[in-house]
């Protein structure tokens, strides 16, 4: 019943529904959170954090998943890379493209490398979407230790990416200028339309699944017709006609023309 309360209390001051989350993760999680400050109830965290935003940003901080690579499962990326991109870059025009749950940024940044490799970041935008204000500010910073990079393709680490110091690596300027970051909550914030591109990964596996059919229907929606969705490898989407969406390769979903 406390954390019922305690989630009652977040939605009203937040509007981040926790009970659309897995409960037993999220609960285990923030225990853990407040027990670190010596809180020994979520009644007694909540009077704390309501009124110190440092807590609050912390909390915000350790409930959403923050766990982000370069070139995670790279065969898929280069499914990205030799044939979906180009595919969308044969009428001329311009690619829109959306990185929804970026958390610190690899996975927009991966996709500005992509394009700028293709020839076509002019011809881009790239929408980087976290519901973590913390995790958006490391994101448009841009800079990544060595170990976080080790997965980059040498040829791409050394055109778009500069050491910084003994083992940091920063984005160049031009790609950082190629992505908008902004604060979104998924599950209760309008999206966008019209895009080509949607990569939302590794993220779905923490929601309900009353949460999850309500995202596939706003991610549908927010495609243009023969756009993709592209998921993480443990996040099969298991009848996806009901979305408006076919299969079109591993992780690849494509909205139905």
């Amino acid at each position: 019943m406390d954390f019922v309360l305690f989630s009652k209390r977040i939605k009203d001051k937040t509007d981040i529904d926790l009970t659309q989350y897995k409960e037993a993760q999220m609960k285990r999680r923030l225990t853990t959170l407040r027990q670190k400050y010596g809180f020994d109830s979520f009644a007694s965290y909540w009077k704390a954090i309501e009124h110190d935003a440092k807590l609050m940003n912390e909390f915000l901080d350790r409930m959403t998943i923050n766990v982000s690579e370069f070139w995670r499962n790279p065969g898929r990326w280069e499914a990205m890379e030799k044939r979906f991109i180009p595919e969308m870059l044969k009428g001329g025009g311009r690619i829109k493209m959306w990185s929804a749950a970026c958390s610190t940024g690899e996975e927009p940044y991966t996709l500005s490398m992509i394009t700028a490799e293709l020839g076509a970041l002019d011809r881009s935008s790239i929408l980087a979407t976290d519901l973590d204000q913390i995790v958006l500010d490391k994101a448009a910073a841009g800079v990544y230790h060595e170990r976080s990079v080790r997965d980059v393709p040498k040829n791409y680490l050394q055109k778009y990416m500069t050491r910084q110091g003994t083992d940091h690596y920063g984005i160049t300027d031009r790609l950082k200028k190629a992505i908008t970051f902004k604060q979104q909550n998924l599950l209760n914030d309008p999206f966008e339309r019209h895009f080509d591109i949607i990569v939302c990964r590794n993220v779905m596996i923490y929601f309900t699944e009353e949460a999850k059919q309500l995202l596939y229907h706003k991610f549908s929606q927010a495609l243009r017709p023969g756009g993709l969705l592209f998921v993480g490898s443990t996040e099969q989407i298991f009848n996806p006609s009901q979305y408006d969406f076919e299969t079109e390769e591993t992780f690849f979903y494509r909205r139905k023309l």
